[in-house]
Parts: C-alpha cells; sequence; structure tokens
C-alpha cells in the first residue's frame, strides 16, 4: 500500500486511531465527558478526512476496498450519523451506574465497520467491515446490562446475526466456486461461464443475509425486540448506520454484479419489497410501544427503498440515495426525543407516557411530531421529497405494483404517526398525578443535534436541491 491508498483511507485510520487512542486513555484515567469529548473529536476530524480526500477520487485501495465519491457520501452519512448519536448519548449516560466510557469506543468501532462496508468492492472487506460492525453491535444492544430486556435483545440479535452471517458465507462460497473471483465487477463478467443454477442459489442466500440485517420481511422478526431492548440511542444508530451501511453495500453489489438483469432475482425482491411495506406498516398499528412502532416503521421504509432499488432508470440511485439521507434525519431526530425524555433505568417508550407532552414539553413534542410528519411523507418535509423521488423512480421503470402498494401502505403509515402525534397534544387526564414525561432536563449536546436535525429536516424538505445536485456529481455516477 503506497502514501496515496494511505491518504485515501485516512477517515477510516482516524476513527481507528481514535477508538484505540481512547481504550488506551481509560486504560489509566476514566472520565465520561473527556472520554465523549475524544469520540466526538475523533468523528469531527474523520469529517475533516473526509473532506480533504474527495478531490483525489476515485481510487482503489487494493482490490478490496475502492475510494469513490459514492463511497465518501455514505461514509459522510454514516460518520455524520455515529456523531450525532455520541452528542445525543453523553446526557443519557451521564449519572447511570457502571462504567460509560467503553460505550464510545464501540460506537467508533461500529462506524469502522459501517465506512469498511460504503467502501466495499470485494466479499473479504464486505465481510470483514460487517463483523467489526456487528460484534459492535452485540455489546452495544446490551450495554445496560443490569436491563434483562437489554441481554436479551443483545442475545437475539447475536443468535440471528449469526445465522444470517452463515447463509451469506455459504452465499460467496457458491458465487466463488462458480466464478473464481469474489471481486464483485469480475462476478458480474465471470457469471457467464458458471453454473446458473449455483449462482441462483449462492445470490439468493447472500441476499437472504442481506436482508436480515436490512430486517426486510420474513427476516424481521429480531428488530422490535431488538430496538425495545437497545438503549435509545443505541436503537436509533442500529436503524440508521447499521441499515445504511448494508443498504450502501447492497445498492453498489446490486449495480456492480448486473443483479438487475436475473429477472427471477428481481422478481424475488420485488415480493420482499412488497411484504416489507405491508407487513411493516400493519404491524406497527398494533403497537402500544414507541420504538416497536418505529421499529415496524423501519422495515415499511426498507421496504420503500427496494422501490427505489428495483427502479432501473436513471433517477433510482439518486432516489434511493436521497431516501437513505432522509431516513437518517427524521430516524435520528426521533430516536433522540426519546433519548431525551428517557431517565433512570429504562427508556420512556410506552405511548401512554407520551400523553400531555405537548404542552409540558413543547419543544421536544414539536420536534417529534416534525419527525413523525417526515417518516409519513407530509410535504415541507424531507421525508415528502424522499418519498416523492422513489415515487418518480418507481413510475418511470413502469414498478405499477410496487409504486401502488407504496401509496396504500403510506396511507396506512400515517395513521399510527398521527396516533402518537394526537396522544402526545391530549390533555392529560385530571386524575393524572405523575407527569407525563419524567422532568429530566435536555442536555444541551442533545438540544444541539435535535435543532439542527429538525432544520435539516425542514430546509431539505423545502429546498432540496443542493442535496440533489451533489447526490448527482457523488453517489450517481457510481452507475
Amino acid at each position: 500500500m503506497n502514501a496515496a491508498e494511505i491518504t485515501v483511507l485516512s477517515p477510516i485510520i482516524v476513527l481507528s486511531a481514535a477508538s484505540v487512542l481512547i481504550m488506551m486513555v481509560i486504560a489509566f484515567y476514566r472520565h465520561h465527558l473527556l472520554t465523549a469529548v475524544m469520540a466526538a473529536v475523533g468523528f469531527v476530524l474523520a469529517l475533516v478526512a473526509i473532506g480533504l480526500v474527495a478531490p483525489v477520487l476515485p481510487m482503489e485501495s487494493t482490490p478490496l476496498l475502492v475510494m469513490d465519491g459514492y463511497a465518501v457520501f455514505f461514509m459522510a452519512l454514516t460518520v455524520g450519523a455515529g456523531l450525532a448519536v455520541v452528542l445525543m448519548s453523553y446526557g443519557y449516560l451521564n449519572g447511570r451506574e457502571g462504567h460509560q466510557e467503553e460505550y464510545y469506543v464501540l460506537i467508533l468501532l461500529a462506524t469502522v465497520g459501517a465506512s469498511v462496508l460504503a467502501s466495499s468492492n470485494h466479499f473479504a472487506s464486505f465481510f470483514l467491515g460487517l463483523e467489526i460492525l456487528g460484534v459492535s453491535l452485540y455489546v452495544l444492544i446490551a450495554y445496560p446490562r443490569r436491563r434483562t430486556i437489554s441481554i436479551e435483545a443483545g442475545v437475539k440479535y447475536l443468535i440471528l446475526a449469526a445465522t444470517s452471517d452463515a447463509f451469506l458465507l455459504f452465499g460467496m462460497a457458491l458465487i466463488y466456486s462458480q466464478t473464481g473471483s469474489l471481486q464483485f465487477q469480475i462476478i458480474a463478467s465471470a457469471s457467464a461461464d458458471g453454473n446458473p443454477a449455483f449462482l441462483l442459489v449462492g445470490t439468493a442466500l447472500l441476499l437472504t443475509g442481506i436482508g436480515f440485517k436490512l430486517s426486510l420481511v420474513p427476516f424481521h422478526m429480531w428488530t422490535p425486540d431488538v430496538y425495545e431492548g437497545a438503549a435509545a440511542p443505541v436503537a436509533g444508530f442500529v436503524a440508521t448506520v447499521s441499515k445504511g451501511a448494508v443498504f450502501a453495500l447492497l445498492l453498489r453489489y446490486f449495480i456492480r454484479a448486473d443483479i438487475g438483469a436475473r429477472a427471477d432475482l428481481v422478481l424475488v425482491l420485488g415480493i420482499i419489497a412488497l411484504a416489507s411495506m405491508i407487513a411493516g406498516n400493519l404491524l406497527a398499528l398494533l403497537q402500544n410501544n414507541v420504538k416497536r412502532i418505529l421499529a415496524y416503521s423501519s422495515i415499511a421504509h426498507m421496504g420503500y427503498l427496494l422501490v427505489a432499488l428495483l427502479a432501473s432508470g436513471p433517477l433510482a440511485l439518486s432516489a434511493a440515495s436521497y431516501y437513505l439521507v432522509a431516513y437518517f434525519i427524521t430516524t435520528l431526530g426521533a430516536f433522540g426525543v426519546i433519548t431525551a425524555l428517557s431517565s433512570g433505568e429504562r427508556d420512556t417508550d410506552s405511548l401512554d407516557e407520551y400523553r400531555g407532552l405537548g404542552w409540558q414539553r413543547p419543544w421536544l413534542a414539536g420536534v417529534f411530531a416534525a419527525m413523525l410528519l417526515s417518516l409519513a411523507g407530509i410535504p415541507l418535509t424531507a421525508g415528502f421529497i424522499g418519498k416523492f423521488y422513489v415515487l418518480a423512480a418507481g413510475v418511470g421503470s413502469s414498478l405499477w405494483t410496487l409504486v401502488t402498494a407504496l401509496v396504500i401502505t403510506s396511507v396506512i403509515g400515517l395513521f399510527y404517526y398521527l396516533r402518537v402525534i394526537v396522544t402526545m397534544y391530549a390533555m392529560p387526564a385530571a386524575s393524572r398525578t405523575v407527569p407525563a414525561s419524567p422532568a429530566r432536563e435536555t442536555s444541551l449536546a442533545a438540544g444541539v443535534v435535535l435543532l439542527v436535525l429538525t432544520v435539516l429536516l425542514v430546509w431539505l424538505g423545502v429546498y432540496p436541491l443542493p442535496l440533489m445536485q451533489l447526490i448527482e456529481t457523488t453517489v450517481a455516477r457510481l452507475s
């Protein structure tokens, strides 16, 4: 590896170095605030490094990683989300029992894995990034170790992630046996000489493993339990950074390996998208736990993203990227409000605990309502532009069944988002003596993050052109 390759990998190197430095510091001196600041500085330096390497792109760093506009765009998205989670987590963790310092090391390491996935061009780097991300998430989900529900969620995630890894490895082995390569582009060109049955089974197993990671139907069973059991900021991290990185990998593999040319696989992905949109929205209607509502909502949103993936027109890549940005902002904002409201040894996740919130904490209720309206795709929010973009891509590719399902399930989804908003602005019962939400003060860092996310939400909803142009000049060049 030469100096240029090392330079272009500096964002990943910075994140890795920050995690190692924090581990060395906390071996001698534990201080929660100092560790949180060091982690935040590590994320900021990684964002600076991303900006510095952008002019020299694209460049391949070994056959494993490719640093191009696409990789850098999604890397910046995951690093920015990691920074937001760190800032929101400080107030959440401060004052709780036990050591909190290792939490920030795990967030940094998980973001390293997500960054490797975004730039991966090879099955080896794909699996390496997935394991760095996954092992960090096992511990993060079970980090509140005094909570039984968190330990249970961590064990469930560990078992299901190990199962999905088995599918992935078997699929990779079958594809390698027929193509002789683990590199995405070579797989596409060598597939013509392989046994079609083995290639079909191998790709199907690979997509099954990815389906587990994205919690697509029918591989979604772990999602509500893990979201409910994990700490609120960790659930937000899983919903955005983990799923976003895996989807970025899927998008690159789908295009580079020319999966769109396989009618049988496209049909299967279409059925999965349809089932995810329907099941995610219908099951969310039955929930009285806000974190479980957001879990089922995320399943439906992954279905929407698959519609953009399957649209083969010129808008497909841009639509998926824009939708993912909007999804990151709104999901982080929604879990950020839950984080700000949570206190003690449990999260504020029961729907009843949000009754009257609009009268007691109007600022937080307003932010939460804005995030939910964006998830529903209401105009003047980033979610509306993202959903409109996906619809346009689907219509352009004549995916009429999926487009119709997207519209109908979006209307269904509007019901459970409005249900939460109506609960927040309902008057508390006269007999109620306990405040609807704990009287916990929102930390300054979490308040700033929520303010920035809300501004971005509205800004991208009324003036999306700069982000669209950025996507056109970076991500869209992948095709």
